[in-house]
């Protein structure tokens, strides 16, 4: 139940399109920060500020909004508009994470895509689901067991990756 089966679908059920909407962030860090996703150098990351992290996932996520309306088939394909969010939001926290090398930033531009796609499109699911897409939020900067620790201590329970089988 819940979002675990969207997450848990998500990558094979979308994949050229998340693929699509990856590499345009991919391009944007390198283009703009000179970050080559391919050759990664320590050197080469960005710090992980909220100007930094505003900048990419935005980027990624109105260019993702952008795409979705121009090709209406993929915009139905993705169902309930929960798979939408969540394919814009991977995009913006992987372009994010790569550029600062930093998964709390990743987390950050994930939610910040989540808070501009139902500004943009008013709701992220359906039938209020869409609650568990924006309540990591408020916590991705405070460490709490399971909702805000960094990225390397939670563990394959934590609740936006979960899967319920019945």
């Amino acid at each position: 139940g819940g979002v675990g089966f969207t997450q848990y679908a998500t990558a094979a059920y979308t994949d050229n399109i998340l693929d699509e909407y990856t590499y345009y962030g991919m391009d944007y860090i390198k283009d703009k920060y000179k970050v080559d996703y391919k050759a990664v150098d320590p050197a080469q990351k960005v710090k992980p500020t909220q100007d930094i992290v505003n900048d990419i996932a935005t980027e990624v996520t109105l260019n993702g909004m952008e795409q979705y309306e121009q090709f209406p088939t993929a915009l139905e394909d993705h169902f309930g508009g929960s798979q939408r969010a969540s394919v814009l939001a991977a995009a913006s926290g992987i372009s994010t994470s790569i550029a600062t090398a930093n998964s709390n930033a990743g987390l950050n531009g994930w939610y910040l895509s989540m808070l501009l796609h139902k500004e943009g499109w008013s709701r992220l699911g359906f039938f209020g689901y869409d609650l568990q897409d924006q309540c990591g939020s408020t916590n991705s900067l405070s460490v709490r067991p399971d909702e805000g620790c960094i990225g390397e201590f939670r563990g394959p329970n934590y609740p936006n990756y979960r899967m319920k089988i019945t």
